[in-house]
């Protein structure tokens, strides 16, 4: 595993973290508890030191997984989760209000069973809250010891200057893999001008890009809604898909790893990446994300995939 400081900051972590959406149970399918903390524990025995989550992941439920995953292991990792959104019903509600901040890192610690929070994000902006408002309360939370480092989620330049003029954060987490690249454009180059490290999620499109799939997958939308969320799914845009994904299979079958290996290197491998987030529902899913980091991907690779991955985008419908 290799490891990298995130942005300015003292938090050393892993290439590869630990994404644990899956585990809300609510949006990837039917997901096992018992199965998830052991996906954990071989995560981290696999030397995945940051495990990402979020109140929002069925609506508590993943942070509560976490929190008994971790129990006597927690000096081994880096625990990050975020604040601002959370679930009413299937909908998906934004609200940094003071008010709810504070209540929510207050039941996120409880939930985790930990003292402190070791990155803490903004998931989604708020446009109805004044950032000022939130961020005031934020400090105050972080003066108390709540929680280390202040980062942010799916925020454009615009509002990570915005906030920098308040206070210091350390990274911010966008969507990023070879099928969505679309922040190479303005908020790699800002961050690589002003110090920040990156954690990137989405890393394998919501599965697509594992190259499991033959056939175009028919999700029951009612535990499963993550063709909502990762459009290249979507009839229209299979079809694109597919040629990126031989070329994925042919490339982890030259190297002896798995199509799910060959992208997460790729992404891990590219400017201003700190860490790709990957989920993972079982040992074995775990064990295979981490090993992504233990090769290397030569030049002419790194450039196929990404010539490809660019023709790709070009043509989907999103």
């Amino acid at each position: 595993m290799k490891y990298r400081h995130l942005g300015n900051s003292n938090l050393k972590i892993s290439a590869v973290g630990l994404g644990t959406w899956a585990y809300g149970n609510d949006t990837f399918g039917e997901v096992d508890d018992q199965q998830s903390i052991k996906a954990v524990r071989a995560a981290v025995d696999s030397g995945i030191n940051l495990i990402d989550t979020a109140p929002a992941y069925g609506d508590g439920h993943a942070e509560k997984v976490v929190g008994k995953a971790i129990q006597g292991i927690r000096d081994k990792v880096v625990i990050a989760t975020k604040c601002g959104t959370h679930r009413d019903g299937p909908k998906y509600v934004r609200d940094l209000s003071p008010e709810r901040i504070r209540t929510e890192i207050e039941n996120s610690l409880k939930r985790l069973d930990i003292e402190q929070i070791d990155l803490y994000q903004i998931h989604w902006p708020d446009p109805d809250t004044p950032l000022e408002e939130s961020v005031e309360e934020l400090l105050k939370l972080k003066k108390e010891g709540k929680f280390k480092y202040l980062a942010v989620c799916n925020f454009g330049v615009e509002l990570m200057q915005e906030i920098s003029e308040m206070t210091d954060i350390i990274s911010p987490q966008p969507q990023y893999s070879l099928l969505k690249r679309d922040i190479e454009n303005k908020i790699i180059p800002y961050l690589l001008d002003n110090n920040l490290g990156t954690l990137s999620y989405g890393t394998l499109g919501g599965g697509i890009l594992s190259g499991k799939y033959q056939e175009r997958p028919q999700f029951d939308d009612e535990k499963d809604n993550r063709a909502g969320f990762y459009p290249f799914f979507k009839e229209e845009n299979w079809e694109q898909t597919q040629s990126l994904i031989t070329l994925l299979k042919e490339i982890a079958a030259e190297n002896g790893q798995s199509p799910a290996q060959i992208a997460i290197n790729w992404s891990i491998n590219r400017p201003g990446i700190t860490t790709a987030l990957v989920g993972a529902k079982n040992e074995k899913q775990a064990r295979e994300n981490a090993e992504a980091a233990d090769f290397s991907l030569t030049k002419t690779e790194m450039t196929e995939l990404t010539k490809k991955s660019d023709e790709v985008i070009k043509n989907l419908k999103i």
